[in-house]
C-alpha cells in the first residue's frame, strides 16, 4: 500500500473515530472539506504543512498518517512537490510522546507549519546542508552540527536558500493530554 492510499484510509478512520463529519473535520483541522475529502479519497496528496494542520487538528502525531515500516520499506512520506521528503526514524511512543523525523528539504524550498497543539516543543538539529529556522518572525541560520529547541506551538518556517539539499533531524515532544 502506497503512503497515500495508506493516509487516505488513517483520515477516514480517524475522522469515524472521533464521530465527525467532513465539515467539523475541516472546521478542526483548518483544512477545507473539500481537500479532506479528496485526500479520503485518494484523490490528493496533502502537502507536509497541510498534514500537520491535520494531524494537529486532530491531536494526534504526524507520523500516524505515514504507513508503518514493512521489512523492505522504510516509512516515507513525499508530499506531490517533493520539496521536503519525512520519515520517520522512531514510531510515536506514547510513554514518552515523541516523533523523531530526518527531513530533506530541497533547494530553494520553503516549508511553513502552521502553530502545533500547546505545549508541544520541537528539536531541530542539521544534518548536512545549511537550513534557515523561523522562529518568532526572526530567521536563524543553523549550520551542520547546529540545532534549536523551540515551542512548536507558534507557527514557524524551515527554508533552504542553497543550491544543495538540507537534511535535518526534527524531534517533536507532545505534552500529556489533559484529562
Amino acid at each position: 500500500m502506497d503512503s497515500a492510499h495508506y493516509l487516505a484510509i488513517t483520515l477516514k478512520h480517524l475522522r469515524h473515530e472521533k464521530g465527525m463529519s467532513l465539515a467539523q473535520a475541516a472546521e478542526r483541522t483548518g483544512v477545507s472539506k473539500a481537500m479532506l475529502g479528496q485526500i479520503e479519497r485518494h484523490e490528493s496528496s496533502p502537502t507536509v504543512a497541510t498534514l500537520w494542520k491535520i494531524a494537529t487538528g486532530f491531536n494526534v502525531p504526524f507520523s500516524r498518517f505515514i504507513a508503518p515500516a514493512s521489512p523492505l520499506i522504510k516509512p516515507r512520506y513525499n508530499p506531490p512537490s517533493q520539496d521536503m521528503q519525512v520519515e520517520p526514524l522512531f514510531p510515536f511512543d506514547a510513554e514518552l510522546r515523541f516523533d523523531h523525523f530526518s527531513i530533506k528539504l530541497a533547494p530553494g524550498a520553503l516549508s511553513e507549519s502552521s502553530a502545533h497543539d500547546t505545549g508541544v516543543v520541537e528539536h531541530v538539529v542539521v544534518i548536512s546542508g545549511v537550513l534557515d529556522l523561523k522562529i518568532d518572525d526572526q530567521w536563524q541560520t543553523l549550520q551542520p552540527g547546529e540545532g534549536r529547541r523551540f515551542a512548536g506551538d507558534k507557527a514557524h518556517s524551515y527554508r533552504n536558500r542553497q543550491l544543495e539539499e538540507v537534511h535535518f533531524h526534527s524531534l517533536i515532544h507532545y505534552p500529556v493530554p489533559e484529562l
